[in-house]
């Protein structure tokens, strides 16, 4: 296991003890940074929900969900029909077993083609999101779909985080993020998080660009050994990249 911390005390424990043991396909590198940006949002008192699409057993969502403050809820939005029916009931169970009170979060079963944005808020504390997570179907026009469904809901200071970027099963979904942030020039790529292996896959992290400072070089400095110092370009600008192993290659820099 990476030794990386979010250093929140309920997420590191669940990342130490709890996280391996709920099925899924998000990282625990990934886990813990983003881990680490809903701490430091509570700490610069961006008050507001957690939402995640595409829950499935809870993995990512129950360390989400442990780093609410008091007032908060979290929404965990499902089809909850794979690989069985039995999905929902699983992740309800993760959720008790890793210390989620119940009155906390909300498993919701639908579809995002059938949510709008007012139905979302009807089911949110706060009337916001400041962490909105996307793991949803891989597909172009459902991309596009929670993609608008974050922006409408998410708070002037909130991150939406983007699964399978970049992951060779479906590399055209990084156009659906271009697409986006061309219809949204207010929003840009915020962190690249990089990969542990092809079920581990890639994140990306979007924000306003006027909330920018609030994160960026606290991720530089608070994860510096895990800096990829040549960052990224999306777009035409710089994006942090975070990898678990920062390297460039040796081609013979000193010949």
């Amino acid at each position: 296991m990476i030794d990386i911390h979010s250093g929140h005390a309920a997420i590191d424990r669940y990342l130490r003890e709890g996280y391996d043991k709920v099925r899924g396909m998000s990282s625990h590198f990934a886990a813990a940074i983003c881990g680490h940006l809903a701490r430091r949002q509570s700490e610069l008192g961006v008050r507001g929900d957690i939402v995640e699409i595409g829950t499935f057993e809870g993995r990512f969502f129950i360390a989400l969900a442990l780093g609410l403050a008091e007032g908060e809820h979290a929404v965990g939005i499902d089809v909850f029909d794979w690989p069985n029916e039995r999905v929902m009931q699983r992740m309800i169970d993760h959720c008790g077993a890793n210390g989620l009170d119940p009155a906390c979060y909300t498993a919701w079963k639908g579809n995002t083609r059938d949510i709008t944005a007012d139905m979302l808020r009807a089911r949110l504390a706060t009337g916001r999101v400041r962490f909105f997570h996307i793991d949803g179907e891989h597909s172009h026009d459902s991309l596009t779909i929670d993609l608008e469904l974050a922006h409408a809901v998410l708070h002037p200071k909130g991150i939406i985080a983007l699964d399978d970027m970049l992951h060779p099963g479906y590399p055209a979904l990084i156009l659906t993020v271009l697409d986006y942030l061309k219809r949204h020039p207010e929003m840009r790529a915020l962190c690249l998080i990089d990969r542990e292996d092809i079920v581990a896959a890639a994140k990306l992290l979007i924000c306003r660009r006027d909330a920018m400072e609030l994160y960026e070089k606290d991720l530089m400095e608070s994860f510096a050994k895990f800096h990829f110092i040549v960052g990224g370009d999306i777009m035409d600008e710089l994006t942090l990249v975070l990898t678990p192993a920062p390297r460039l290659a040796d081609v013979g820099w000193d010949t």
